[in-house]
């Protein structure tokens, strides 16, 4: 008997997680998997009574956390009704626990809950640190302005292997277009010193090898790619995410975080415009 393919979603009743949910669910259902929904509850860490108020029905501190995964699994089946769902209720760090659930999954989604603007970093400590962590490619949603734009895929010198192995799995269930961009980058005021016209030889074979290669992974989808110049890697990404309805990227870029994330993966979580699917899956042959 072959096992259902999962996407774990966690949700702490949050406007931010109520969007990921919605959006698991929908992506769940294309992709033929069932959805786990995960509530974290963190009373236990504050106080060891969590039981009912004497004289209170349906009251207590456990009973708080069942009703927000309660919720979670309400607002699932109310996007797909059809939808195979299960959920748990967990106690303790969510980075811990969702880390742990998400082995074996094919996608853990998270909400994008930060620090309201503040600088322009809006994703939330736990979904930074679990894009760094998790087992399996973590989705970070913030908005999903586009849902009928193109999948986004940036890949490095690299070819990004295993982001463009995510990325076609996108665009085949999805049916829609994956655009392909390869950042050269330059110095600011580089350019001035060059040629007017002047080609990237190297680069543009890049992006050349990683289009047929999605061709041959998701064939009947239509691929684009487009060579970009800049002097910033993540910058041209997050601008061209602003019609995407998801930006695939690679764990590893120019810099490193914590030595498990790289910078550009950092920036573009906190800054595309558009869900951001941040890639851990080994490459498939």
């Amino acid at each position: 008997m072959t096992e259902t393919r999962t996407i774990v979603v966690g949700y702490d009743g949050s406007e931010e997680a109520k969007r990921a949910v919605q959006w698991a669910a929908r992506h769940a259902a294309l992709r033929d998997c069932s959805l786990h929904v995960v509530h974290c509850s963190l009373w236990v860490l504050l106080s060891h009574n969590r039981g009912p108020v004497p004289g209170v029905a349906d009251s207590g501190l456990e009973r708080a956390a069942q009703k927000v995964l309660e919720e979670g699994l309400a607002l699932a089946k109310e996007t797909v009704p059809e939808l195979s769902v299960r959920t748990t209720l967990l106690h303790g760090m969510p980075r811990d626990h969702l880390a742990h659930a998400s082995l074996g999954a094919e996608m853990l989604v998270l909400g994008s809950r930060g620090l309201g603007g503040f600088m322009g970093l809006l994703v939330g400590s736990v979904s930074l640190e679990l894009a760094a962590t998790a087992e399996c490619p973590v989705a970070v949603i913030r908005a999903d302005d586009h849902p009928e734009g193109p999948v986004l895929l940036a890949v490095d010198d690299s070819g990004s292997p295993a982001a463009l192995e995510d990325a076609c799995l996108f665009a085949a269930a999805t049916g829609a277009e994956l655009r392909i961009v390869h950042v050269l980058h330059e110095p600011a005021g580089y350019r001035l010193l060059r040629e007017p016209v002047e080609a990237y030889p190297e680069a543009e074979a890049l992006l050349d090898s990683v289009m047929s290669q999605a061709r041959h992974k998701a064939p009947g989808i239509t691929v684009s790619g487009e060579l970009l110049v800049d002097a910033s890697f993540s910058r041209a990404v997050v601008k061209a995410s602003h019609s995407a309805r998801t930006t695939v990227v690679g764990t590893k870029g120019h810099g490193v975080i914590k030595g498990t994330i790289g910078s550009t993966a950092h920036a573009v979580l906190h800054h595309a415009h558009s869900p951001v699917l941040v890639s851990r899956r080994s490459p498939q042959p």
